[in-house]
């Protein structure tokens, strides 16, 4: 059962009370009639929880496989990607060889230029992506059993090599990297949908609990040594990458091809246990990464306004919204903005920085 987001209002549905104030005075005559208008609610983005002041866009929910895997300077294979700043929520998941990559969602938002780069579908995306109302997902290519599963789901496979309309190759990548889209695009292939996924977190104003946190070290592999650090002065969690060596670390700003770095009012760790096979992904042995989520429950931190809450993620039917709890199993409400979720390795390490303790 899809939970209530607590800035939620029904679009268009106004109401309008007109209060007839009437008083006699010393003359007997009737005082002038004063009509006051409610103001008209305004309806919040379903995957964000913020205002939509223009109501909600009737339109589906589209997931972007964009890639992540980069080894030398940028711009070297996938980086910088483009369009994850306008998301209402991206995934990252793990995929062969520890390498990750993203499902980036777009709904309230469009992107007002190219999403990508975009690449293969994995089977894991219908794990994680059939909470979100029939979404469409946006790739090039995958193998023949994931392309099976997608399309026996209720998820709308949408591959880029059989949308030419759809995709576009910017000057300056190369194969495998240089396939693109747009989310005007991809929104006018299915011009007939018009239903907005419904909401699959709770938001707050303000966190209920926690721990003060500075940051998080997520050291996935040699290509996503990954940091997120909270800055008070722009209330957001900020996105940086190790481009040195584990003995040498050097902590770099995850900076897209705008300029702009990565960032995220919410920060959710779902740990998840990985899995490989039974297909292989690649030419060089690489077996698929699995990650069963529905039906499944496991160890969860939310990051929200410069604090930590640790819970529990839970997860039922498939296509059912994931339920994060804290230890006194309560739902834990989110910071309205955009959302990050780390599915993340339970065999890889998870460091948390904390402010230092006073003295005395």
């Amino acid at each position: 059962m899809p939970r209530r987001v607590t800035r939620a209002a029904v679009v268009g549905a106004a109401a309008v009370a007109s209060l007839v104030l009437s008083a006699c005075g010393s003359s007997g005559s009737a005082a002038p009639t004063t009509t006051t208008t409610s103001a008209v609610p305004v309806a919040d983005c379903p995957l964000t929880g913020t205002p939509a002041p223009n109501g909600v866009p009737q339109r589906p929910a589209i997931a972007v496989k964009v890639d992540n895997y980069s080894l030398g300077p940028t711009p070297a294979e996938a980086r910088p990607q483009s369009g994850l700043d306008y998301a209402d929520i991206v995934f990252e998941e793990q995929v062969e060889g520890s390498i990750t990559r993203y499902a980036a969602v777009f709904q309230c938002h469009a992107a007002p230029g190219l999403v990508g780069n975009v690449r293969s579908a994995r089977q894991v995306d219908i794990q994680f992506l059939s909470q979100l109302s029939s979404p469409m997902l946006v790739h090039v290519g995958g193998i023949a059993p994931v392309i099976a599963n997608i399309d026996a789901s209720t998820i709308q496979n949408v591959d880029l090599g059989n949308e030419p309309q759809a995709e576009f190759n910017p000057p300056g990548r190369y194969p495998p990297y240089d396939d693109y889209t747009t989310t005007q695009a991809i929104w006018k292939l299915a011009p007939t949908r018009k239903t907005p996924p419904r909401p699959i977190f709770t938001y707050s104003a303000a966190p209920a609990g926690g721990r003060a946190l500075l940051g998080v070290h997520l050291d996935w592999s040699g290509t996503s040594d990954i940091y997120w650090r909270w800055s008070a002065s722009r209330g957001t969690w900020l996105r940086s990458y190790n481009v040195g060596s584990p003995s040498s670390p050097v902590i770099a700003p995850d900076v897209l091809a705008d300029g702009v770095q990565n960032q995220a009012q919410n920060v959710i760790i779902q740990v998840v246990h990985i899995t490989y096979g039974p297909w292989l992904e690649n030419d060089l042995g690489g077996l698929e990464a699995q990650a069963q989520i529905a039906g499944n429950s496991g160890r969860a931190y939310v990051l929200r306004n410069g604090r930590l809450i640790a819970g529990t993620w839970t997860h039922g039917a498939l296509t059912s919204p994931t339920v994060f709890t804290d230890t006194s199993g309560h739902v834990i409400a989110l910071a309205p903005g955009r959302t990050w979720v780390e599915l993340y390795p339970d065999v890889a390490p998870i460091s948390f920085a904390f402010p230092a303790t006073p003295a005395g």
